[in-house]
């Protein structure tokens, strides 16, 4: 990138997106911000203006997955068809899929190079929280209508959906599943568990307009 395509208030984001492509293909250890700058076709001076180190860049980089995922999250809630079961095999293959083509990213947005041995920034955590949040809100919408099982904690079942999530991830980006059938079988095992979490093996159809 040349540095004269760059117009001011958009060169963070244009790093962010350089970063990105940088650990997709060399790693998080292969970026620094000295070749980061010297990629972007700006001086480090400038990088550094908008991150003042690496870890504030990778938080970036890890805020900006949350976000995208929220898009995709947002898309998934408008394209209901009203079959809750079929949608849930929906979100949970994006889900496969978001992880799986954004690997690098994701291992920054759930990973311990930020949050056990880096620090978090204050965006990060307000971006993973919102992420987060707005998939318990979803099942405290199922549990309002009568969808879910009033006793049970909105909260708990969300935590223990999107750990049986992450781990899959886990376990199909670093190799250890590979095969279509099995990583399909999986996928259909995950909405039957999060099915029974929620106390029924099929939710009432809902429209978009409900949620």
């Amino acid at each position: 990138m040349d540095k004269k395509n760059y117009h001011h208030g958009n060169l963070r984001q244009s790093l962010v997106r350089e970063a990105t492509c940088v650990i997709a293909t060399v790693g998080v250890e292969g970026l620094s911000m000295r070749n980061l700058a010297e990629r972007a076709g700006v001086s480090r001076t400038a990088a550094y203006h908008h991150f003042k180190d690496k870890n504030a860049l990778l938080c970036a980089i890890a805020e900006q997955g949350f976000k995208e995922w929220d898009v995709h999250f947002s898309l998934l809630m408008s394209e209901q068809t009203g079959d809750m079961s079929l949608w849930l095999n929906t979100f949970v293959q994006a889900y496969l899929d978001f992880s799986r083509e954004h690997q690098e990213q994701y291992d920054l947005m759930f990973g311990r190079t930020i949050w056990k041995n880096g620090e978090p920034t204050e965006a990060l955590k307000i971006a993973s929280f919102r992420c987060f949040q707005n998939f318990v809100d979803l099942i405290r919408q199922w549990q309002d209508k009568g969808q879910v099982a009033s006793h049970l904690d909105c909260l708990r079942i969300a935590q223990v959906s999107w750990s049986t999530l992450h781990g899959m991830s886990r376990l199909l980006n670093d190799g250890i599943y590979l095969d279509k059938g099995a990583i399909d079988a999986m996928s259909k095992s995950a909405v039957e568990m999060i099915l029974s979490a929620c106390g029924t093996q099929q939710l009432k159809p809902f429209t978009a307009a409900e949620c």
